[in-house]
């Protein structure tokens, strides 16, 4: 009787420990008491990794130069980790991968939630969270809770976990109905949004961040449920050596930070959109850049500096107006000064080819001038910071900044000490005097966040204004299930 006890005890605690020893296999890195991988083994002998995936900005697409996209991106980097090549199919709909990878797979990335208990499925360790969000119509009324929800046509896309959060508040609210719409991606769903179709959406934060951009008459609502985790999928019962790999090299980036870095590139816009005036922004970018686009790049290919940086410059002093003249007399395009012009030769500062021209030789100059000390990017803040306040008072808040213990080379200390040269404490130790020095720091933030949207506008266009040509208007060739209130 006492041998089957211990018998039955021992088999109960193996499968317990057996249980513990997967959840831990798929949410941490493996140590190496895991099996040999057959299924990595294949992998490596191929030469190569299939990833199932999605063609969608936030996952891979096509951009100017080529390949891009935040999961794009990582898996690029995994291949590499594994010294393979990536091989990828992209045909897939968020509710077509993990099938994918069940049946074919070596490897799913397209913002897959995880979702405990998925059959033929290992999930690795969480990439980053996504929050679902409420998304609105600008010019509804404010939708700040659950019940504001509860009438209006409302959809979420099917199969990407989004759904979750509205099966779980329709409990609470039984009337609740919503559409789970199909073989769209979430721009699409957007632009349904901001052309009335669509009262609201539930979508996942990181996801608005990345597009609103493009669509200014969308609103943030709230925050509806927990973060789900975005994870990778592999197929289980093929060992679990391409699991152990992809945790370890997924812990390596959030260690090292390149994932922070990586999310910051993609998703980092939020912050700033209403502050730096998005739909003004936008407007311009359309109805006046285009004029000047040449002249940026063949500056650009005189001095050196990326063009749209110029733009930028541009767009900062003076919203690419060739007219514009500020209080102090500095006017066109690039803002000159009369000393400024004299010294890169222009004769009309209003002349948009003359400004743009004498403004980014100036720029080069500036920077050619700096101390050889200086380098990098920081070499190019300063440059800028210079353009905007005057390289000596640049150098007096290099003095401050070194008689303060900081480094005079680095613009994070530089930009710390500049609006120093405001207070009487500080300017009266300086060759230069006072300067209005929090300006150059708000000029140097500005023209960085610029930049990154005409970036981020040149590399993404292809993917969200080809929308008139990929939305179809009869609500009939979409597909989409009802989810009714609960009777």
């Amino acid at each position: 009787m006492l041998t089957l006890i211990c018998r039955h005890f021992m088999a109960c605690a193996n499968a317990y420990f057996s249980v513990i020893a997967t959840i831990i296999l798929v949410m941490v890195p493996h140590t190496s008491w895991v099996p040999p991988s057959e299924h990595l083994a294949q992998i490596t002998a191929k030469d190569f990794i299939t990833v199932h995936t999605r063609n969608t900005p936030i996952t891979y697409y096509e951009g100017r130069q080529g390949p891009t996209g935040f999961e794009y991106e990582l898996m690029q980097r995994f291949a590499d980790y594994l010294d393979i090549s990536l091989n990828l199919n992209a045909s897939h709909s968020p509710e077509s991968v993990v099938p994918a990878v069940r049946e074919q797979g070596d490897l799913g990335a397209a913002a897959l939630p995880l979702i405990t208990g998925t059959p033929g499925i290992h999930y690795t360790r969480p990439i980053i969270q996504m929050q679902p969000l409420v998304v609105y119509r600008r010019g509804l009324n404010s939708i700040n809770e659950p019940s504001d929800l509860v009438g209006l046509q409302l959809a979420t896309l099917s199969g990407t976990g989004t759904e979750q959060a509205l099966i779980t508040l329709q409990k609470d609210y039984p009337n609740l109905s919503w559409k789970e719409i199909r073989e769209i991606e979430v721009a699409d769903l957007l632009a349904r949004v901001e052309d009335g179709t669509l009262d609201a959406a539930i979508i996942f934060d990181h996801q608005f961040r990345l597009n609103r951009l493009f669509f200014p008459n969308v609103e943030r609502g709230f925050y509806l449920d927990d973060a789900l985790s975005m994870v990778w999928a592999v197929p289980s019962g093929r060992g679990l050596g391409l699991l152990e790999a992809a945790n370890t090299f997924l812990q390596s980036l959030q260690e090292s930070g390149t994932l922070d870095q990586l999310m910051s590139r993609y998703f980092g816009h939020d912050d700033y959109l209403e502050y730096v005036g998005t739909r003004t922004f936008l407007a311009h970018l359309d109805e006046r850049l285009p004029a000047y686009t040449e002249l940026f790049k063949e500056a650009a290919r005189s001095t050196g500096f990326d063009w749209k940086l110029l733009a930028a410059v541009g767009y900062q002093e003076s919203h690419w107006d060739p007219n514009a003249v500020s209080p102090t007399g500095v006017r066109g395009l690039m803002m000159l000064t009369n000393p400024t012009a004299s010294e890169m030769g222009v004769a009309d500062r209003t002349n948009p080819a003359q400004s743009i021209d004498g403004g980014a030789r100036y720029l080069r100059s500036i920077k050619d001038r700096l101390p050889e000390s200086i380098t990098g990017d920081d070499r190019l803040y300063m440059a800028m910071a210079a353009y905007n306040v005057g390289l000596g008072h640049l150098y007096d808040a290099r003095k401050i900044t070194e008689g303060r213990g900081g480094d005079p080379n680095d613009w994070q200390d530089v930009r710390a000490a500049l609006p120093l040269l405001q207070q009487r404490e500080w300017y009266s130790q300086t060759r230069h005097g006072y300067a209005r020095g929090g300006e150059p720091v708000i000029y140097v933030r500005n023209i960085r966040r610029y930049y990154e949207m005409i970036e981020y506008v040149e590399r993404s266009r292809q993917q969200f204004f080809q929308l008139e040509q990929t939305l179809a208007s009869d609500e009939s060739l979409f597909l989409f299930d009802i989810v009714p209130p609960i009777e």
